[in-house]
């Protein structure tokens, strides 16, 4: 059966020159794109701007030096960060092993509607030159971010859910990093405000949109319009599922119009696309 909201796994996008798998052609989603980023040691993406569009990110494994305008900071895995729109920027990979980003371009739906433009290559100062901090938009570890204390009996069955970037400290939109140990659920809920994006990091469970009941692993972006009624329950006796993602447009849950639809039953989990 076909899905009505299918996963998109990013091996099957192909990568352009610099490693970005940029996910484009997405017509349920009219707020952001979404992308997967590898930088081998020793390469670099700037410096360079997006003229129409904040960018949120987050560091899924190795690191480098970042910078915005004239500040850098030493990047690493689980670092956040947002690069407003107009700010020219870079990071190179000085360690060695692939650094692995994934992020979200907010308020496009292109590629020629992020408006970006190259600027010269990064020097060898800022390469391995120190860190001075990144003053022009945010950066934020995970390890700073206390868990939020979600609501378990409106579904927040989540194990560890994190906003490094929301309304809190000045993003417009919310990005999260939830954590869901072995038979955790996320039960069924909808935003009416927003779009939501997610990007399934590691672990293997079973997502509900829609009429659709699929089965999830890591590797895969799942695109949630908004009013869409979604789950997901983590099907692993001993592995976590771990997932990040943003509510697009929304500077916290409350203001993604968070409703709550039901547990996720028996059948549902039986019923697989």
């Amino acid at each position: 059966m076909d899905l009505r909201y299918p996963l998109i796994d990013v091996d099957s996008v192909a990568a352009a020159d610099g490693g970005q798998r940029l996910l484009t052609d997405i017509p349920e989603i009219e707020s952001a794109l979404a992308y997967h980023l590898t930088i081998p040691p020793g390469g670099s993406r700037g410096r360079q701007t997006n003229r129409n569009a904040d960018e949120a990110l987050i560091c899924l494994e190795g690191g480098g030096i970042a910078g915005v305008g004239s500040g850098r900071a030493e990047m690493r895995a689980g670092h956040c960060q947002l690069i407003p729109q107009g700010e020219e920027y870079f990071f190179f990979n000085n360690g060695d092993s692939d650094a692995v980003l994934v992020g979200f371009y907010i308020g496009v739906t292109d590629a020629d509607g992020i408006g970006l433009e190259h600027g010269a290559p990064v020097s060898p100062d800022e390469r391995h030159g120190a860190a001075t901090g990144i003053s022009n938009g945010l950066f934020v570890h995970l390890d700073d971010v206390t868990p939020e204390n979600m609501d378990r009996g409106d579904g927040w069955n989540i194990t560890d859910f994190r906003l490094p970037l929301s309304g809190h400290n000045g993003c417009t939109s919310t990005l999260f990093r939830a954590r869901f140990f072995p038979g955790a659920v996320h039960a069924k809920h909808r935003h009416e405000n927003c779009e939501e994006i997610y990007y399934i990091i590691s672990g293997h469970g079973l997502a509900g949109a829609g009429p659709d009941r699929v089965e999830v692993h890591g590797g895969q972006f799942h695109f949630i319009p908004s009013g869409v009624e979604h789950w997901l329950h983590n099907l692993s006796d001993s592995e976590p599922i771990e997932a990040v993602g943003i509510y697009v447009g929304a500077s916290s849950v409350k203001d993604t119009g968070y409703v709550f639809m039901g547990n996720v039953s028996a059948e549902d989990v039986a019923a697989r696309s």
